[in-house]
């Protein structure tokens, strides 16, 4: 059950896929950026508001006067650094305590128990909080100062500066609305133009897939594009995929037909001669000649329907090791003939389909050669650069010449005539040159007849470019 529920799930599209790893992206990364902009934010808050606590101390300790022990004149009269320590309760407190009991409170700390009383060792201002007080938690910055009088005497005092947290953490939530606000924003606005992007990038394949559609409607019979550059390699695969198709398929139609349109004659001879009255010797000759001829039209018929033709993803297959075999079995058969076939190989030759396509050509045209050759046949087989510089395949270009009597002209175009049938016949050539004709046509390649320049007989070379 479960497995036919995972198997049945309908897997997510490129675009789904992009938009949640760009989520997943963003999220992560705008967290951490407003994490750290956050704590950004809140330590130099926090150095601001200790600056801030620092400069009202200054501030009030530039309006203290002690003009001899035990007097000291507290800053009453001076204006306070802020109007806040001049209102009651409003979170911002100052508190001067000295020695012999002196202690001075700013209006805004009157009727608060704050506790701030204690005289700090002379040294560098401190700073902390929060701090629970009576009038809620409170960041304080504290200083021991020595006060230096006439004499070489000195007076103790100490200096407390609070404020209430909540001015502090106000502010901070003011911010993190700001910040969160703008990065969602930022976030939103990125994955929209991610979606824009994504359609207009995905936009060649989805044209594909349209085209696919309408091929497999009928409406068009390749992809046509114009598609970009990583695309093209793709549909230029899927079109010789689907050439390569229609070819076997029309291959196969017409292998039938022909089979079908072959046997016709065979079978009215040997129906006719059946009702004749023949006697029985004469009959069963005639009837083993037509059985032979239609075992030759089936033989001939299975021989091209085999053929598989051009393949887009067809394996590379050397060529040198399977000549070499086909013309040690040519040279046992025709032993008697005392042939010498020299060789001119290529070992980085490579042939890009079935083996049994291309053991049945060198085999036929190499037959046909050792069959009408006096003494010396070549065989020739090259690499060919392709003629575009992006392809990954190379060609090939396949030579056999015989030193025989050759082909006459005006036998030439019907040696390379097209869609010989089983019962047709070539004067001087079976049906190999048939056989190799339509695998030379399957895999797009050419077939040329001439007269040999070195040898003096025939030359039949092939030619598998890639385009």
């Amino acid at each position: 059950m479960v497995s036919e529920a995972t198997a049945s799930r309908r897997p997510l599209s490129l675009v789904s896929r992009s938009t949640i790893a760009t989520l997943l992206v963003l999220i992560g990364f705008l967290g951490i950026t407003g994490f750290a902009l956050d704590r950004a934010y809140a330590h130099a808050a926090l150095e601001g508001l200790r600056a801030q606590l620092q400069s009202y101390a200054y501030t009030y300790l530039a309006g203290v006067d002690v003009p001899r022990p035990g007097r000291v004149l507290p800053p009453a009269d001076m204006p306070p650094p802020n109007p806040d320590f001049g209102r009651p309760g409003s979170g911002l407190y100052a508190v001067i305590v000295g020695q012999d009991g002196f202690h001075w409170e700013a209006q805004s700390a009157l009727g608060r128990d704050l506790p701030f009383r204690d005289l700090l060792p002379p040294g560098p201002a401190k700073f902390e909080g929060p701090v629970e007080t009576s009038a809620g938690p409170l960041y304080v910055l504290s200083q021991g100062i020595d006060w230096m009088l006439q004499g070489g005497n000195s007076y103790h005092l100490t200096i407390y500066i609070g404020e209430n947290d909540a001015l502090f953490h106000n502010g901070l939530a003011t911010y993190r609305r700001t910040l969160f606000g703008w990065l969602g924003a930022l976030g939103l606005a990125l994955l929209v133009l991610q979606q824009i992007l994504l359609r207009w990038s995905f936009s060649p394949l989805r044209r594909v897939a349209r085209d696919i559609a309408r091929i497999e409607r009928g409406g068009a019979e390749r992809l046509t594009g114009p598609y970009p550059r990583e695309v093209s390699v793709l549909t230029r695969g899927l079109n010789r995929f689907i050439e390569s198709e229609r070819e076997h398929l029309t291959r196969y139609r017409n292998t039938l037909d022909d089979l079908a349109h072959s046997l016709k004659t065979p079978l009215a001879v040997a129906r006719s001669r059946l009702e004749s009255d023949d006697s029985e010797a004469d009959l069963r000759t005639e009837l083993q000649a037509q059985v032979q001829h239609m075992d030759q039209i089936v033989a001939y018929q299975l021989a091209r329907a085999k053929t598989s033709g051009h393949s887009t993803f067809a394996a590379p297959i050397a060529v040198q090791n399977h000549a070499e075999a086909v013309v040690r079995s040519l040279e046992r058969v025709y032993s008697r003939k005392n042939i010498l076939c020299e060789f001119d190989l290529d070992e980085n030759a490579r042939f890009y389909g079935e083996e049994g396509d291309l053991l049945e050509l060198l085999g036929n045209l190499l037959e046909n050669a050792f069959k009408w050759a006096d003494h010396r046949v070549l065989l020739s087989v090259k690499s060919i650069a392709p003629d575009n510089p992006k392809a990954w395949r190379t060609g090939l270009d396949v030579r056999v010449e015989d030193d025989g009597p050759g082909i006459p002209p005006d036998k030439l175009e019907k040696v390379l005539q097209r869609g010989v049938r089983g019962d047709e016949r070539v004067q001087g050539h079976g049906i190999g040159l048939a056989i190799v004709e339509d695998i030379v046509r399957a895999y797009r390649g050419t077939l040329a007849v001439d007269r040999s320049a070195e040898l003096g007989g025939a030359c039949f070379r092939v030619s598998f470019a890639e385009r």
